[in-house]
């Protein structure tokens, strides 16, 4: 069982510590969301997933943490100046502003019950190009309107991994093919954000770029479509919610050779099975546009230099053929905001118990779990038990994410537990004071083992999947 809509993780993750509205106290902020106590912790063992499997446990691929406000060239000469926009229109009668490509995703706010361009009431302009960047300026006596204090929030990672590519290569020795990831905030103006975390104008991207000679790009690139719907496979995302979309040449960016979408089902909810999917990460072959964007040497069909305020040229000499050349690059990325809404809603089950009661379980994998392990004292008001429990803690600690837990009754306690997807409890009751032994619960099964407190955090270790 998945969560049946967004709607659902959006009450959980507020009433549990996920996500909450941002600036809530002063009405909020459209589509914008603060990540609680267990939605950071959450995201940040997603963030450690995608580094540890792609950086640490492979040869071949470099780290990379750049700036957000860079040169504006940088945005000038990667295209985003004149080509980073969506197609604006607004209704003439109901004043509301729309994505010419996403009519059927919003309502009118007039008459929800259509969306905008259906009903005869509806008055669109023509549509018109409105960039997705954030402007800024850069200065302490910079005026808004002065062209040379321009600067841009980045709306994407990449271009901060593109204009490192020398410094990379220089300083690693790394030989084609290598790759570069980075994580980091990225910025967009969306003009009509929405759906929980799936749509927002602050976003973190999980962005890698694979450098190769150009004829082996066709087969690296489907090497990772492959690999990453493993990987998302191994956060415990059914394949059954995942399914592949090649983009057609319509769609393709102007620098892309193949782009392949791997789409989640968001919307469970929709009749329409095919509008029940959105995009979760894209994987491109963007060629060799961007490393010849940004170097000094390349020509356009006149003769002139296609970038003349680069300082270096971005090229790859190859020792073996003794030939120069711009790298091919295939580009995986993947948002870090989508990918927890698919975990959590695919996490997400409901469980009756022997009172007939619901309960929600968030079967989230181990290694994504907020919290790991709860102790929780049967008795409260019991010194020995309270100092036994808190004792736990400690000896768990650092080996495991470990809490105590004693704001109400036992089986609250472990209601609590399920709903935010702790996958053991572990319960010193009476008995422990005699036997030196506690009861372990299993999130996903309810079955409880007693386990000696010699052996517990073995036992737990064991069954967390841990070395």
């Amino acid at each position: 069982m998945a969560a049946p809509n967004i709607e659902t993780i959006v009450s959980l993750s507020k009433r549990r510590g996920f996500v909450f509205p941002a600036s809530d106290i002063y009405g909020g902020l459209g589509s914008s969301w603060d990540y609680g106590s267990l939605g950071v912790e959450l995201a940040n063992n997603v963030k450690q997933s995608w580094w540890r499997w792609l950086v640490h446990e492979r040869d071949d691929i470099e780290g990379l943490d750049s700036s957000i406000i860079q040169n504006r060239l940088v945005w000038k000469y990667s295209g985003h100046e004149t080509t980073f926009s969506d197609p604006l229109v607004d209704c003439r009668n109901c004043k509301g502003r729309f994505r010419l490509d996403k009519l059927q995703d919003v309502t009118c706010p007039k008459h929800p019950s259509i969306h905008p361009g259906e009903d005869k009431e509806c008055d669109l302009t023509d549509a018109r190009e409105f960039n997705l960047m954030f402007r800024t300026t850069v200065g302490a006596v910079s005026a808004e309107d002065d062209e040379t204090a321009l600067a841009y929030l980045r709306p994407e990672t990449a271009q901060g991994i593109f204009i490192n590519f020398k410094n990379v290569l220089d300083t690693s020795r790394r030989k084609l093919p290598f790759g570069i990831a980075q994580i980091g905030k990225a910025f967009r103006n969306e003009v009509t954000p929405g759906n929980f975390i799936f749509r927002t104008r602050e976003f973190e991207q999980m962005e890698m770029e694979y450098f190769c000679q150009p004829e082996d790009a066709p087969g690296i690139h489907q090497e990772f479509i492959d690999e990453f719907q493993k990987w998302f496979y191994s956060l415990g995302i059914s394949g059954e919610n995942l399914k592949l979309y090649e983009q057609t040449k319509e769609e393709l960016a102007h620098y892309a050779e193949r782009t392949v979408d791997i789409l989640y089902r968001f919307f469970p909810e929709r009749e329409d099975e095919e509008k029940q999917f959105d995009e979760l990460m894209g994987i491109a072959n963007r060629k060799d546009f961007d490393l010849k964007a940004h170097s000094k040497k390349p020509e356009d069909a006149e003769g002139k230099r296609i970038n003349p305020d680069s300082t270096e040229d971005l090229s790859y000499f190859d020792e073996a053929t003794k030939q120069r050349f711009y790298p091919y690059v295939i580009e995986p990325a993947v948002g870090v905001n989508r990918t927890l809404l698919a975990i959590l809603m695919d996490a997400y089950t409901e469980k009756t118990n022997d009172k007939g009661e619901t309960r929600v379980i968030l079967k989230l994998k181990p290694e994504l779990a907020p919290i790991k392990v709860a102790v929780l004292p049967l008795a409260k008001n019991k010194p020995e038990i309270v100092a036994m429990a808190k004792g736990l803690k400690k000896q768990l600690l650092p080996a495991m994410r470990t809490v105590y837990d004693d704001t109400g009754g036992i089986g609250k306690l472990y209601a609590r537990q399920d709903e935010i997807g702790t996958p053991f409890c572990v319960t010193v009751d009476h008995e422990s004071l005699e036997d030196n032994a506690v009861t372990v619960r299993d999130r996903d099964t309810w079955t409880q083992d007693r386990v000696n407190v010699s052996v517990l955090r073995d036992h737990l270790q064991e069954r967390l999947g841990k070395p």
